[in-house]
């Protein structure tokens, strides 16, 4: 099975950097980064010290839902390039573990595929869960706090 870890779409991400509003009706918050742990979602790359960056409510769903899970992200405030899908892993995946969780075609989870995955371990993980045809693709998400990180389908 080969994957594609996939960024946040461009288009989602612009509007956001333009001002547009977050997935509370909020406007971003804009920060400077220290250069430790602030994660871009759209390059997945790591924000530099110094740069500016947003804080904003993101919602990986296509519609309200019981699981649409809904918490904070990181973005470059400036525009970046969204980084290509590959099955790489990305640079943001620095932390020792990460959640890694399936969900059917319905974008809800399905029970019994997450589970505190080593980092180095995430890429056989997701492409065991999507050897499976009751999920349609994988989310990496925190392991401490939950919060998205990348995308995980089906190259």
């Amino acid at each position: 099975m080969t994957i594609q870890f996939k960024a946040l779409p461009t288009e989602d991400v612009r509007a956001l950097q333009r001002g547009g509003s977050d997935a509370y009706g909020q406007t971003p918050e804009r920060r400077i980064s220290d250069g430790d742990g602030m994660p871009c979602r759209h390059c997945l790359r790591n924000i530099a010290a110094g740069d500016a960056y947003l804080i904003l409510a993101y919602r990986p769903f296509p519609e309200l839902q019981p699981y649409a899970e809904t918490g904070p992200i990181f973005l470059h405030a400036e525009e970046c390039d969204r980084a290509a899908g590959s099955e790489a892993l990305p640079e943001i995946l620095e932390s020792p573990n990460y959640i890694v969780r399936g969900y059917g075609s319905d974008d809800r989870i399905v029970y019994g595929s997450g589970g505190v995955i080593p980092t180095g371990d995430i890429t056989a993980r997701a492409a065991t869960l999507l050897e499976r045809d009751d999920i349609a693709y994988v989310h990496v998400r925190s392991a401490r706090n939950n919060c998205y990180q990348c995308r995980i389908e089906r190259a």
